[in-house]
């Protein structure tokens, strides 16, 4: 049987951001721990990581900074989202990430449905979440979009349809979004469980193997690079 995998390998002309912005002008964003430059970064604040992200961008002559999949981050140690009493710290990035400025519009990557939505407003966490179900073939699978704005769930239902390309929401402002730059946290789901709203975004070294699994690389569908 083929795989989903390789049927996103025959899909085309996917954008999940503002469509006159053409992948030409995006350009890749290390915010690996290897990452020197941020060791010299207060991360923490988000006016000052939004202005580190602007800089990039401008020194690039690009509209959208791209990354983040199965990358290791130091981002997350500001909150306890990530780590909880004992628990393994979770620090690897498991969608990517798309990094523009607040109010840009957010994209249907495919024809789908609403499957859930909900504001996950802890310090560090999505803000306001859309998921949205989709068939390709035999398979079902979900697409995940946080960092949104407020106003992009307040009329959602369950159900609601979305054609591929249509907007689907805009980005929202480190006010509303977790705290973080403007940006989107884009992620492919096979297998949701009973998750609603919110699907983990970032794993631990322990469970990485799983989620490799379960989250594909979301360049397969966007081939951005």
């Amino acid at each position: 049987m083929t795989s989903l995998e390789n049927l996103f390998l025959d899909l085309k002309d996917i954008q999940v951001l503002d469509k006159t912005i053409p992948y030409t002008q995006y350009v890749p964003l290390n915010l690996s721990e290897s990452n020197l430059e941020l060791s010299q970064l207060d991360i923490s604040n988000a006016s000052k990581f939004e202005r580190f992200i602007e800089s990039h961008l401008d020194k690039n002559k690009a509209s959208v900074a791209y990354g983040g999949y199965i990358e290791t981050r130091n981002l997350y140690k500001r909150s306890t989202v990530f780590k909880n009493n004992n628990s393994e710290e979770r620090n690897i990035h498991i969608g990517l990430d798309l990094w523009i400025k607040a109010g840009t519009s957010v994209l249907a990557a495919l024809d789908g449905k609403i499957h859930s939505f909900q504001n996950n407003n802890n310090l560090g966490d999505y803000g306001p979440t859309i998921i949205l179900e989709h068939q390709l073939k035999d398979y079902v699978f979900y697409t995940l979009y946080g960092h949104l704005s407020v106003e992009s769930i307040a009329t959602l239902r369950v159900g609601d349809v979305f054609t591929k390309g249509q907007q689907l929401a805009t980005l929202g402002n480190a006010s509303v979004n977790g705290d973080y730059a403007p940006h989107l946290h884009f992620q492919i789901i096979k297998n949701i469980e009973n998750n609603f709203g919110d699907y983990p975004g970032v794993c631990s070294t322990t469970k990485l193997p799983y989620y490799l699994k379960n989250c594909p690389d979301p360049n397969l569908l966007l081939k951005i690079y």
